[in-house]
């Protein structure tokens, strides 16, 4: 693809490619998503995954109503059953869970509280919020599947970007994501080993295509085309992938966002290790959340996807090539005056030179010894503050 060292896809098919994990980042979002999706809310292909987003948004639909005009209706036989007559409807709409705390958090109710009652008096409760509720109105998302159920209720300006909405600008992109494109589900880290096997079959147990009834998240890798930028200390290649994630949620349970970045493996509990770049879009379902979506988030995965890796090897290339210091004088001197501490910089140092067996002269050698003090952070903040110096200093060096 240019001269650019991106390594022919047929080596080391049948093992894998060994990969350096003492560097760069690791993050942990696809492995929470992981370790909490259940089987039915996994997916083995993004067409599985479209028919089931796209599914339910056809049998819903959304209206705005005024919220004094709705009725709470409670059963006197059946003290955990609560349902909702809307303006113009003859049909009694079941909330769920989801949507009943939605509704009561919109009209200053805890819901917590309400769903400890018997029906009749959280209906009551309920009744009166949505009757004195100043924003006077609320858009709905229903769905019928057997019976009509009340999936989401916000306040009339929220942009509502549908899940298939996202998964289908995945598809432009990544086809099936199970291999059809260079996009995929990615492969598995052998850690006895050190080797990034890309070939893995696309089970329930390695799959990343997740949706539940509140969300949709989607992670996929380009991992049969290795990137090399630049050498390890032992002369081997030091190998990266490109991958991205994507998260939404038509009910508001979370914002729509996408993430892209450049990482050397990931491991079977769906951890990313190495990771390097990272960046980041969030689109919040504002007004005009619909339209962002449109003209911002979908076009920047596109250009991630097509685009070339020449200025992330370029970058990481300059980084190792920039020697800023010879001395201990010197990388004290670079570190403080960055606003490193004193306990940071030596850490930092002590850091580089227990990995690489030296210590660091480069700013990729210092950007190395930040982001791995930060994977001992255990507070959130701090390691993610020290992630952010490390990028700063490699994008200043590029």
């Amino acid at each position: 693809m240019t001269h650019v060292e991106i390594l022919d896809a047929a080596r080391d098919r049948a093992s894998g490619y060994k990969v350096d994990l003492s560097r760069g980042e690791r993050i942990s979002r696809v492995s929470s998503e992981w370790f909490s999706r259940p089987a039915d809310e996994r997916y083995l292909s993004l067409s599985d995954l479209y028919a089931a987003v796209h599914g339910r948004t056809e049998r819903s639909r959304t209206r705005t109503v005024e919220s004094a005009a709705i009725r709470v209706e409670a059963s006197r036989d059946d003290a955990e059953r609560l349902a909702l007559m809307l303006p113009g409807s003859d049909t009694p709409i079941a909330p769920t869970h989801w949507s009943f705390g939605q509704l009561a958090g919109l009209v200053g109710a805890p819901a917590a509280y309400l769903r400890q009652l018997p029906a009749p008096l959280a209906g009551i409760n309920l009744q009166y919020g949505l009757t004195s509720h100043r924003a006077e109105q609320v858009k709905t998302l229903e769905i019928e599947d057997g019976r009509v159920e009340l999936r989401a209720v916000t306040g009339p300006d929220y942009g509502r970007i549908f899940d298939h909405e996202l998964v289908a600008a995945v598809q432009r992109i990544a086809g099936n994501g199970t291999g059809d494109t260079r996009w995929k589900v990615p492969g598995v880290l052998d850690w006895s080993t050190g080797i990034y096997n890309p070939r893995v079959d696309i089970t329930q147990d390695t799959t990343t295509l997740y949706a539940s009834d509140r969300d949709v998240f989607l992670f996929l890798v380009d991992d049969l085309n290795p990137i090399e930028a630049g050498r390890l200390p032992d002369g081997s290649p030091d190998l990266y992938f490109r991958g991205f994630y994507c998260w939404n949620s038509e009910v508001g349970a979370k914002t729509l966002g996408m993430a892209s970045f450049y990482l050397r493996a990931v491991c079977q509990n769906r951890n990313l290790w190495g990771v390097e770049d990272f960046e980041e879009i969030i689109i919040r379902h504002s007004k005009y959340a619909a339209s962002r979506f449109a003209h911002e988030a979908a076009p920047a995965l596109t250009r991630f996807a097509n685009s070339s890796p020449l200025p992330f090897v370029n970058g990481i290339k300059a980084a190792r090539e920039k020697i800023v210091a010879r001395s201990d004088e010197d990388r004290s001197d670079f570190l403080r005056k960055r606003g490193f501490s004193k306990t940071e910089t030596a850490k930092i140092i002590e850091t580089v030179l227990a990995e690489e067996g030296r210590k660091p002269e480069s700013v990729f050698d210092f950007v190395q010894g930040i982001t791995a003090v930060a994977r001992d952070k255990t507070q959130q903040d701090a390691r993610l503050d020290l992630e952010a110096r490390a990028k700063k200093l490699l994008e200043r060096a590029a």
